[in-house]
């Protein structure tokens, strides 16, 4: 009996890997060669500093921020569980959401006993994510949500560091007010490599202290380790701030090619934009992304994410675009 995952990602799935992804946010102009080379030289021979000195070291001066308030994660998704856990043991009771948002924030919630409210002053717990997934956009209320409030409130920045327009919704004094979840593996192009951090924000460093509590002993391997280190360095955002100029132009065509199609594109400052395909006669879009999925090409079905009958696409090198358009219009032909 084949065991279905619970939860819905982008990415390799039951089919192996797609030959054309679209699922995934990762950067498609990695993986960047200086993180890439530190991963294929760590020393996997040995345990990583069990209380991470240099690397807390090196990211604190990076954010220019005290190395108490840095907390090395195994992934995004384990510091999402981590804080619910927290939360709960302090006597949260319920999570507030953005009306679209990773499936990771309400499965720790319900795994935690957490009730999902509608409103930010009903909740003991608040995630916010700019830009936002699977928008790509600014996070309605953000500025709001993070002034004067004394409840944990988690900004997850898996995607700041591919922002390719407008700024940042909160000024430096906000941001150390609220939890910030940074996961530079899609940045740097190496997803398949697990390993993140958070800042705590100012006056937080009992929670911090709780946090750490919660985490189990070498939670960043010396692979995801030597990743976040190259992070820091400044030929990895270097190569970095070339690579969102390529997807810049990148992004622009595969709009133009999407809506050639008919579909419809939302609005996005990321690397990643959703849409409203233009259906073959006949199908539904869960059809026509298993008949993608067929030929090799995935697509992400947001409704997991709260938005039916849109798809959210990485942005992709142009011949994996006219790869999709081609797909895309086959099946038109298919089903006319």
């Amino acid at each position: 009996m084949s065991i279905k995952p619970s939860r819905v990602h982008g990415g390799p799935d039951g089919l192996g890997v797609p030959q054309h992804d679209f699922s995934t946010n990762s950067n498609a102009c990695g993986p960047c060669p200086v993180a890439l080379a530190a991963v294929r030289q760590a020393d996997a021979t040995r345990y990583p500093d069990a209380g991470y000195t240099a690397l807390r070291a090196r990211l604190a001066a990076f954010h220019g921020v005290d190395q108490v308030r840095v907390l090395p994660a195994a992934s995004a998704s384990e510091f999402i569980f981590r804080i619910t856990a927290l939360a709960a043991g302090q006597g949260a009771r319920a999570v507030w959401l953005p009306p679209f948002s990773y499936g990771d924030y309400a499965q720790a919630a319900a795994a935690h006993g957490l009730a999902t409210v509608n409103e930010p002053d009903d909740a003991q717990l608040l995630w916010a994510c700019e830009p936002s997934s699977p928008l790509g956009a600014a996070q309605d209320s953000l500025s709001a949500l993070a002034d004067g409030r004394q409840t944990l409130l988690v900004l997850d920045r898996a995607y700041e560091p591919l922002r390719l327009s407008a700024a940042p919704t909160l000024t430096n004094r906000q941001l150390d007010s609220v939890w910030q979840l940074w996961t530079p593996n899609k940045a740097l192009g190496l997803t398949g490599v697990r390993a993140a951090y958070a800042i705590a924000p100012l006056g937080q460093e009992g929670s911090a202290a709780a946090l750490e509590q919660l985490c189990p002993s070498w939670p960043v391997g010396a692979h995801g380790e030597a990743m976040l280190q190259a992070w820091t360095s400044g030929e990895a955002q270097e190569w970095l701030a070339a690579s969102l100029k390529t997807l810049r132009e990148w992004k622009a065509r595969q709009i133009a090619a999407c809506e050639s199609l008919g579909w419809r594109c939302l609005s996005s400052g990321a690397n990643f934009f959703c849409a409203q395909p233009a259906l073959p006669e006949g199908l539904s879009l869960q059809e026509a992304l298993a008949a993608l999925r067929a030929q090799g090409i995935k697509l992400r079905d947001t409704t997991s994410f709260g938005l039916p009958g849109h798809v959210r696409l990485g942005v992709q090198p142009p011949a994996v675009q006219d790869a999709l358009h081609n797909a895309w219009q086959q099946l038109h032909l298919t089903n006319s």
